[in-house]
């Protein structure tokens, strides 16, 4: 039963992949279609308001530029609403203001995508931090991963000289794609009785005659955004393990969906912009390749037990329901799990703590890999970024310089996906090293063994990959994990975006080069075999010795 909830959710989305995939690609051509119909009126006045009056196309540099100083801005305006809430508007609760260093980090998490939380959602923040900071960035930090990744689409199919226009892309991307699509999914949830409201925190009477505070708040608008912007910081604590948050097993599915569809439908997108379908169905296939892969193991592993719990007769013919609500079951945690590691949400219907030390391996490496589906456009740049590799690599081997769709690929754009590759294993388990060896570290260990090795390799691997889930037994909230966190969020968001960028742009300058009989062809089962080899090769050779030491080592361990 649960292996047929898991492909019934699996056909929905690839049914979901060609209609949304064309619907971007018509909001990101920039030619005259429906859209404009639709949305024009809207958007107008915003055109003319920041000066926009005509498509203008952007040098990658300026591009660059352009996103890194709005996204700067709204990491000043953020960080003051966070250290201002005590007396700013709508604080019925009376909520303090955040801390400094965990004001720098939640600003920098959920700026970046990540929506790591060290703290708990709904007792550290006013109703008016929720929405102008965490629901507003919800959308900028979405919308900002789209852009780069469209922009980075043209650069590598476009035979223009330029890659488009941010600000044209960043207004586009809020009107048209991620508040329809946000308020949609919201009215469904809240029809699904998810809260929505700015009522203060419930006080009631319960059965034994005590009184107990029930935490409500805007909560359907939130966890709209959450997920379509693959996101994941949940109102509460719990995140979408809480019954206000995810009540049923169909808001379930809904929230699966809708961090999973514009992420599947990119590579279709990309097959567009590239006139060849083919290539995107490719790209897609690759991605769900991997991704089943990682699920069946996530499946098993949580289906099959504890292995220590096992030996004890222990009766586990439910699979490891320890952290995991009934009302899901395994099937629905492990879909949830790899789905929002894949996607690089973050959200949790479960707490990847309590999985199995094999099960806690898919999370990991789906992290590590940050190129399966990933994250609002950026699992797709990575993606191809791998697929770039691997046709350099395969021209090597054939003795001819390597092209891919039409342009030729040398030093300069090797040298700079070589820095993408790198900066995220570096950031990674650098800080996983250092923690491990210094006291502020060591101190939010709260398990000894390979588990804790475990907690401290999760924690930097979720924030490299802008994920921002976490197995949640790290005492986190301290200014050694707030700031190196932190940090790591920043360098694991804009170094690769601005280096693939750089290599796009690279690209676009190229002439292009018509194909003949002796090109490699890139939308071809061969060339989807050869891409899966260098994603987990590299990835092995990268990360492998870290897992050994974390979740295979706590494995091993268990079976002795």
């Amino acid at each position: 039963m649960g292996i047929v909830q898991i492909v019934i959710v699996m056909i929905m989305l690839v049914l979901l992949v060609k209609p949304l995939g064309t619907y971007l690609f018509n909001v990101f051509r920039n030619e005259i279609n429906r859209t404009d119909r639709w949305f024009f009126w809207a958007e107008k006045p915003i055109f003319t308001l920041i000066g926009l009056k005509e498509h203008r196309g952007m040098t990658w540099k300026m591009y660059v530029l352009s996103f890194l100083i709005t996204n700067a801005v709204l990491i000043a305006i953020g960080y003051l609403i966070l250290r201002l809430q005590n007396i700013l508007p709508l604080n019925p609760n009376g909520i303090e203001k955040m801390e400094p260093t965990l004001a720098f980090n939640t600003i920098i998490s959920f700026m970046t995508n990540t929506n790591l939380q060290h703290y708990s959602g709904e007792s550290a923040l006013s109703y008016f931090s929720q929405m102008a900071v965490i629901t507003m960035m919800m959308f900028t930090s979405a919308a900002t991963g789209i852009c780069v990744a469209i922009a980075f689409i043209r650069s590598i199919t476009s035979k223009g000289a330029t890659i488009g226009n941010f600000f044209e892309d960043f207004v586009k991307a809020h009107t048209r794609v991620l508040i329809p699509m946000a308020i949609v999914v919201a009215v469904i949830l809240a029809l699904l009785q998810v809260p929505q409201t700015l009522n203060p925190t419930l006080t009631v009477t319960t059965l034994e005659g005590t009184q107990q505070q029930i935490s409500v708040g805007p909560v359907a608008s939130l966890e709209s955004i959450k997920h379509i912007g693959t996101n994941g910081g949940g109102h509460f604590g719990a995140n979408s393990a809480h019954p206000f948050e995810n009540p049923s097993p169909l808001t379930n599915v809904i929230e699966i969906l809708s961090m999973w569809s514009i992420a599947a439908a990119m590579p279709y997108t990309f097959g567009l912009f590239a006139k060849n379908r083919k290539q995107g169905w490719i790209i897609f296939s690759v991605m769900m390749v991997l991704f089943i892969g990682f699920l069946s193991l996530a499946y098993m592993s949580e289906s099959s037990g504890n292995p220590a719990i096992n030996r004890l007769g222990i009766d586990a013919s439910q699979g490891n329901m320890e952290g995991k609500e009934v009302r899901f079951g395994v099937a629905q945690s492990a879909l949830f799990t790899t789905v929002t590691t894949a996607a690089t949400t973050g959200s949790v219907n479960n707490m990847h703590d309590t999985m199995t030390s094999l099960g806690s391996i898919t999370p990991l490496s789906l992290m590590m890999l940050n190129s399966v589906f990933g994250g609002k456009g950026v699992g797709l740049m990575n993606m191809l970024m791998y697929a770039i590799l691997a046709v350099f690599l395969a021209g090597l081997m054939v003795g001819r310089t390597p092209e891919f769709l039409g342009r030729k690929i040398e030093a300069r754009e090797i040298k700079l996906i070589a820095i993408a590759i790198l900066i995220h294993p570096f950031i990674i388990l650098a800080p996983t090293a250092l923690a491990l060896v210094m006291d502020a570290g060591q101190a939010g260990i709260t398990n000894g063994g390979f588990h804790g090795v475990s907690q401290v390799l999760y924690e930097f691997t979720s924030s490299a990959a802008n994920n921002g889930s976490g197995f949640e037994g790290l005492a986190d909230n301290t200014p050694f994990w707030n700031i190196s966190t932190g940090l790591v969020m920043l360098f694991g968001r804009y170094i690769s975006m601005i280096a693939l960028l750089a290599a796009g742009g690279s690209m676009l300058q190229k002439k292009w080069v018509p194909e003949t009989i002796g090109t490699f062809r890139t939308d071809t089962g061969l060339f989807a075999l050869i891409l899966i080899a260098v994603v987990l090769i590299i990835g092995a050779l990268t990360f492998l010795p870290a897992l050994v030491l974390g979740p295979i080592a706590e494995h091993l361990s268990m079976r002795l």
